[in-house]
């Protein structure tokens, strides 16, 4: 199948390599420089084939950014062909590029993804699907690249406000961690030693295990950046408001996002909130 892949960000690369590992013709775009320099060094081309692809992918880091590849894709793909987008932005946005895409001859199949870069380099996402059914059951074999895990969950918007769910529950462990490690340290329990036992416990879910790994350590090399998580948090309240769903837990957690940023720690791991929390208890957070 002839892909053209827009985006190849830390997710979007590897995730482009695992189509082109398949024996899909894959071009791909970017904005970045150093990023189309890692595309080429990884084997795959350069191009605007966007015109010429059966399926066009996309990793895109904000509402506006999908809006805008919408319009491109509305306005230039081949009738027949499909767009498949795996980011995380409103189910407002999603509606109305897919809906531009639709008048356009071309369908939109809303592919979100949850895992990190390292999950994506090991091709072991969790993919959630929305949109054609047959179109999400006749792409399933390129899909599965991505990682072995798949849903399809609705005709429509699902995915996106599925992702929304999964990542209000990615940003409310790391608050509960903030409060819970500052809690031990303060009361003199040994940083390596909490998380050991933390590790071992009921609450020891995927994510708190993986994270444990870095954090013992006290490394907040990102995965996933308090900037970014504090996107997301922002979709998820708009997505509450729309609802008229109260999300008091998330807007305090969003808050404390906000410090991690005043302090400078926007560019850290979004676990870097146990930081703030560290701070505000007079820690240190080394």
């Amino acid at each position: 199948m002839k892909v053209h892949f827009i985006g190849v960000g830390k997710m979007g690369l590897p995730m482009a390599r695992h189509l082109l590992a398949a024996g899909h013709g894959v071009t791909v775009e970017d904005p970045a420089s150093d990023r189309l320099a890692l595309a080429r060094e990884a084997g795959l081309a350069v191009a605007d084939g966007l015109a010429q692809a059966e399926l066009i992918v996309s990793s895109l880091p904000h509402d506006g950014a999908l809006l805008a590849v919408g319009e491109r894709v509305a306005a230039h793909a081949s009738k027949g062909a499909a767009w498949v987008d795996t980011s995380t932005v409103s189910p407002e946005a999603s509606a109305r590029a897919a809906e531009a895409c639709a008048r356009a001859g071309v369908q939109v199949l809303r592919c979100t993804v949850s895992g990190n870069n390292h999950m994506a380099e090991a091709a072991q996402l969790t993919v959630m699907a929305s949109g054609p059914k047959a179109l999400h059951e006749r792409l399933l074999p390129l899909l599965s690249r991505w990682g072995p895990t798949q849903f399809w969950l609705g005709e429509a918007e699902q995915a996106r406000l599925m992702k929304l769910v999964v990542n209000l529950m990615i940003a409310q462990t790391s608050a509960m961690l903030a409060e819970a490690l500052s809690l031990g340290q303060k009361g003199g329990l040994a940083w390596q030693d909490m998380w050991r036992v933390i590790g071992a416990s009921a609450v020891a879910s995927p994510i708190v295990k993986a994270k444990g790994v870095q954090l013992s350590q006290r490394d907040y090399t990102p995965t996933f950046t308090v900037g970014q998580m504090n996107k997301d948090i922002d979709l998820i309240l708009g997505e509450g408001a729309r609802l008229r769903v109260p999300l008091t837990q998330t807007a305090a957690t969003r808050q404390l996002m906000s410090a991690a940023q005043a302090q400078g720690d926007e560019a850290l791991d979004y676990a870097a909130i146990i930081r703030v929390a560290q701070r505000a208890a007079g820690l240190d957070t080394d």
